[in-house]
């Protein structure tokens, strides 16, 4: 299927792995040129190795702390103009309410919640001018189950769910989409950290993460590519009429 996709520029944060690699890679499949960001550079030219690959479309990396608001801008401005906009940077750490403290919490926020916030706010003027433009938050679906040991990342996905529902309902007056995807479990760096450290809690032997997949659907957790793919579809205008809503990809 054709997306109409190609030729299009796509600012892809948290796009050094995970889910940003894979939707790097696979938009570059498609004849999209991007730019990715993340805070590491050896880590951001590997990625742009790996989606130079796939196709030799434009790739450009910018390194920045995107918790920062000055580095927002900053990326914003050196993007210029941005056809489909895919927040995806941002890891809370898991905790309940008091393990979690507020110099931790806070700092979270600036990247995942405020993170997101601050550079839809960056990019949405441009998009506007031109009556065209899709924004895709790649969330959580912690924001939907509400685990109290995730407290930070539950109300955090939470709220950005109600900002991406509340920009996308306005966004069609300026000729822009906004949609979001709430990846459940992922076969991440981060995942494993996190089932890591659950598999300590509950076993007393992080080496035991694996078996806490078992129970996962289809018996494993998703794929990044995964998730990748339906960033693709969102973006194109095969999805045209999609504003406003949550996709979740959880394995049910």
């Amino acid at each position: 299927m054709d997306l109409f996709l190609a030729g299009k520029h796509a600012l892809i944060t948290g796009g050094s792995k995970g889910i940003g690699r894979a939707t790097a890679e696979l938009l570059a499949e498609e004849g999209v040129d991007v730019t990715l960001v993340a805070r590491d550079p050896a880590a951001l030219a590997q990625a742009a190795d790996a989606v130079r690959a796939r196709r030799q479309v434009k790739v450009v990396t910018i390194a920045a702390d995107l918790s920062r608001e000055e580095e927002v801008l900053r990326v914003a401005a050196e993007a210029g103009a941005v056809d489909i906009l895919v927040n995806n940077a941002g890891a809370i750490p898991p905790g309940g309410l008091g393990s979690v403290d507020n110099e931790t919490w806070r700092k979270a926020w600036d990247l995942k919640v405020f993170g997101f916030i601050s550079l839809c706010r960056a990019v949405y003027p441009a998009m506007a001018a031109r009556r065209d433009g899709v924004i895709i938050n790649v969330i959580g679906a912690a924001g939907e189950t509400f685990p109290a040991n995730y407290i930070a990342g539950a109300a955090g996905n939470a709220g950005l769910m109600a900002f991406t529902r509340a920009l996308g309902k306005a966004s069609p007056a300026d000729g822009i989409r906004v949609v979001g995807i709430n990846p459940g479990a992922t076969a991440t760096e981060r995942m494993e950290m996190l089932l890591r450290r659950r598999a300590r809690d509950e076993f007393g032997d992080e080496g035991r993460w694996l078996e806490l997949c078992q129970g996962m659907a289809f018996g494993r957790p998703g794929k990044p590519e995964e998730i990748a793919a339906a960033v693709a579809f969102l973006a194109s205008s095969r999805s045209g009429y999609t504003t406003g809503t949550i996709l979740t990809i959880s394995g049910g």
